[in-house]
């Protein structure tokens, strides 16, 4: 289900996602959106579970950065930690093969772009952009063949339409959101 689009442009991250509330062959627009803000620090968009985005959403505070740790350090130690709690703490986090599993989802953080896997490894990949969900790979194809146009909005909201002409699992309204940078 879904697809949730990370960019970065001008030292701000611009997130999107869609609608879709998929379960087997039904589907649904749902009202509560899958991009929201945290803290006024994180903009996080997510995949996988509507549970996972409210435990992200509701009652997580993730740690203020402390000393001379830098921000890709902070996302794989701090971050993670307290976004680990949080998802066990809501009885999200599964246990496979003495191995805990959470879900998918992207998190802007001081003008970067972030993807964490379900085994919780934090990724950053060269191109200041990403996408995670079912309609991915469509988006980010158009996301590359318009990776010259100045215009964040109007990308994000291109590569959603084209996510969702290809993918059954991606559905409007999309909701596009920023987050200011250092």
């Amino acid at each position: 289900m879904t697809c949730i689009i990370g960019l970065v442009q001008g030292g701000m991250v611009w997130m999107g996602g869609d609608s879709a509330g998929v379960a087997k062959l039904d589907i649904r627009s749902r009202k509560d959106t899958k991009v929201f803000e945290v803290d006024g620090r994180f903009l996080i968009g997510y995949t996988s579970s509507f549970r996972m985005g409210q435990l992200l959403r509701f009652g997580f505070s993730p740690p203020e950065q402390e000393g001379n740790v830098d921000d890709y350090e902070y996302m794989c130690t701090k971050f993670i930690d307290a976004a680990r709690k949080r998802l066990k703490d809501g009885g999200y986090v599964k246990v496979k093969d003495s191995r805990e599993e959470g879900g998918v989802f992207l998190v802007g953080y001081k003008g970067r772009l972030y993807q964490i896997d379900d085994d919780f490894q934090v990724g950053e990949t060269l191109d200041g952009f990403d996408a995670v969900g079912c309609g991915s790979d469509y988006a980010l194809g158009s996301l590359y063949s318009n990776k010259n146009n100045l215009d964040p909005k109007w990308s994000i909201l291109e590569a959603l339409k084209v996510a969702e002409h290809f993918s059954a699992g991606v559905r409007r309204p999309f909701v596009v959101k920023r987050l200011k940078g250092k």
